[in-house]
């Protein structure tokens, strides 16, 4: 019984220093990323002589030390929550407009299309469109990873291609504030929020191979006439919500990948989750296992061909952007 007791005694005193410890490393960078000059230093402080704080309660009178632990979670959840998504802030020009959409029957109206002509990372001569798409015609769906470090880790984008050889690509990614960089911790903590970005082939594409020089691979992928519409809607649908109302991106759960999951579970309800969520530049493989992943060799094989090459018009002449980059 003694034996119980220390181990006891010694288990609450570890979950509680845990707790303090952990707490105070989540609440400080959370602080850190929000706050700014004399009030991010005073805050960061208080933080200190709470966590000190409970401490020395604990140490005095068990209970103390818990109410005062619960009493700064409390606060420091309490103030989280006030962090907000908005949609008026002063954004990069290429996050600046997210895609709205419009159906009427078969018909989908996307406004708000980015068709921009890079000249560089930075610089770009803008053009917003609009267009009409008639779901009759949907012919095909293929994903596009783009890598620029690690080929473990791609950005995803989702292209859909129509009869009249119309491509539109879908793009969840973070929205920018002008001069703002993205950085994966501050994706933990509510500093970016999420947008929609529908382009055509001509920029979002060209501008990974041929400006940022990123390796870019297109994969064709093997659904049914019916799965490709129901998963256009559901871009079409996370469109129509973004606009009523902004959300948060979050780098494990809210990213280009996990969006396209939780779209695709329209699809298929029981969908598995799979560690290539998160390590995308593996989805090929993922989608391999699903028995969707078009082409034909292994998969390595098939990950070769995909490799879209830079200056892929200036090879091709005579040929559409669309059809160039389609081009073996």
């Amino acid at each position: 019984m003694a034996r119980f007791k220390r181990f006891t005694r010694f288990f609450f005193h570890a979950l509680f220093a845990l707790l303090v410890i952990g707490g105070a490393a989540w609440s400080a960078t959370a602080l850190w990323l929000h706050l700014a000059g004399g009030v991010r230093i005073a805050a960061l402080a208080v933080l200190a002589l709470t966590a000190l704080g409970a401490f020395v309660a604990r140490y005095n009178r068990r209970r103390l030390g818990w109410l005062v632990l619960a009493a700064g979670a409390l606060i420091v959840g309490g103030w989280y929550q006030t962090i907000t998504p908005r949609d008026n802030r002063d954004w990069a020009a290429e996050v600046s407009r997210g895609v709205t959409a419009q159906v009427e029957g078969n018909r989908v109206t996307l406004s708000n299309i980015r068709d921009f002509d890079w000249h560089s990372k930075t610089d770009a001569t803008q053009r917003w469109i609009t267009k009409t798409y008639n779901l009759d015609q949907l012919a095909s769906l293929e994903m596009i990873t783009s890598v620029w470090d690690n080929p473990d880790i791609a950005h995803l984008l989702v292209s859909f291609g129509f009869d009249d050889g119309e491509h539109v690509v879908y793009s969840v990614e973070i929205r920018r504030e002008e001069g703002e960089k993205f950085n994966e911790v501050g994706g933990f903590f509510r500093q970016f929020e999420l947008v929609l970005i529908g382009a055509t082939e001509q920029d979002i594409v060209r501008l990974r191979t041929d400006v940022r020089h990123e390796e870019v691979r297109l994969y064709p992928v093997n659904l049914t006439p019916k799965q490709r519409r129901e998963m256009f809607m559901s871009y079409v649908s996370l469109a129509q919500r973004l606009e009523k109302k902004p959300e948060f991106y979050n780098t494990i759960s809210a990213n280009c990948t996990t969006a396209v999951y939780r779209l695709a579970l329209s699809l298929k309800s029981d969908l598995p989750v799979n560690w290539r969520l998160v390590m995308s530049g593996r989805l090929p493989e993922y989608l391999d296992a699903l028995g969707v992943l078009g082409g034909q060799g292994s998969v390595d094989e098939r990950r070769t061909n995909a490799l879209i090459m830079a200056n892929a018009q200036g090879e091709h002449p005579g040929l559409s952007y669309s059809q160039a980059i389609r081009a073996r």
